[in-house]
């Protein structure tokens, strides 16, 4: 088993190896994560109204 210095050197070797983002790459990524969000919870609104009106609507006619 390796002793921790070893450890701490094997970890280090292998973050250097990580191709981080560019700041630009992650303003655009969140941009795009917060504009399917909102087309998704729009998505699902209209959805949730359809339904809600289709069964509003069966039972108001053939409800008691």
């Amino acid at each position: 088993m390796a002793n921790p210095a070893q450890f701490i050197q094997q970890v280090r070797q292998e973050v250097s190896k990580v191709v981080w983002p560019t700041r630009r790459e992650v303003f655009v990524t969140t941009v795009m994560v917060f504009i399917m969000a909102a087309l998704m919870a729009l998505f699902f609104s209209l959805v949730d109204w359809g339904i809600r009106s289709g069964l509003q609507g069966i039972l108001n006619t053939f409800g008691s």
